[in-house]
C-alpha cells in the first residue's frame, strides 16, 4: 500500500506574527495545511493520508476537515512528535496498528508548510519509492555554497554543479527506513536533519526527484509573504 505522512507537528517558532503554527496561518482565504492536503487528495495513487500534527492542535486539524468539506475518507490524522523523524515514525506506528507491517508498504513524507507541491512531484516519488526503496526531491543550487566550520573562516567552497537543495516529498519503504534507523547509533541519530539522511548515514541508495523552485517551503516572514503573492498570481491565472 501507499501512504502520505503529511507533516504538521511543528509550533512554528521562527513565525512570530500570529498565536498559531504556521501550517495553520491563511493563504488566499484558506490555510496552508489544506492547500497542502488538497493536492495530495488529487492523487489516485495514494491509499491513505496521514497528517502528523502537534497534540494540541488535533481537534483544531479536525475543525479545519469540517470547516471545509473534507471528508475524504483516506485521511487519518496523526500525534505529532517532537521532530520531524519522530512525526514520520509517529505515523508509520499509527499505518502498521490498522494496517499491519509489510514490505511493500510506501510511505511520501512532505512538508505541510510546502503547499506548492505538484501532482507530478507526489507520483514521481511514489514511483521511485517503489523502483528504488528510498528517494529525494531536489533542485540544483543557484548559489555558491560556501562551507565554514567555526562560522568565521570559509573551510571549503564545492562545486556548484554537485550541490542540490533538498525539498519534499521524501519517500520510503518504510520497512528498509525502519531497518535502517534501527541500526543508526545515539550519535548519528542526534545528527539527523531529515529522513533521508537516515538511509545515506547507512549507506543506502536515495534516488534524487526534480523538484521545482516553487515548491517553497514557508518557515520565515518573509517566505509567508512571498508565498502569498504566489498564491494570489496561481489564483488569477486560474
Amino acid at each position: 500500500m501507499v501512504f502520505a505522512a503529511i507533516v504538521a507537528g511543528g509550533v512554528g517558532s521562527r513565525m512570530n506574527i500570529a498565536s498559531m503554527p504556521k501550517q495553520f496561518l491563511p493563504l488566499t482565504g484558506k490555510p496552508i495545511i489544506i492547500h497542502t492536503l488538497e493536492k495530495f487528495l488529487t492523487s489516485e495513487k495514494l491509499d491513505y493520508i496521514y497528517i502528523g500534527v502537534h497534540p494540541n492542535w488535533l481537534s483544531h486539524m479536525s475543525d479545519l476537515l469540517a470547516e471545509y468539506k473534507i471528508n475524504d475518507s483516506r485521511i487519518r490524522i496523526s500525534n505529532g512528535g517532537e521532530d520531524r523523524n519522530s512525526t514520520i515514525f509517529n505515523i508509520i506506528f499509527d499505518i502498521e496498528k490498522e494496517f499491519g507491517e509489510s514490505d511493500e508498504h510506501i510511505i511520501v513524507t512532505h512538508d505541510s508548510v510546502r503547499p506548492f507541491v505538484t501532482l507530478k512531484m507526489i507520483e514521481e516519488n511514489i514511483e521511485a519509492a517503489l523502483r528504488f526503496g528510498a528517494c529525494d526531491t531536489v533542485i540544483p543550487a543557484v548559489d555558491t555554497i560556501v562551507v565554514s566550520v567555526d562560522g568565521k573562516n570559509i573551510t571549503d567552497i564545492p562545486n556548484r554543479s554537485y550541490i542540490y537543495q533538498s525539498q519534499t516529498p521524501q519517500s520510503f519503504n518504510i520497512s528498509l527506513l525502519k531497518k535502517l534507523y534501527s541500526e543508526l547509533t545515539d550519535e548519528e541519530r542526534e545528527s539527523l536533519t531529515d529522513a533521508c539522511k537516515i538511509c545515506f548515514v547507512r549507506g543506502a541508495h536515495v534516488e534524487l526527484i526534480r523538484g521545482d523552485v516553487s515548491n517553497m517551503k514557508i518557515t520565515t516572514v518573509s517566505d509567508y509573504r512571498i508565498a502569498n503573492a504566489v498564491a494570489k498570481e496561481k489564483c488569477s491565472d486560474e
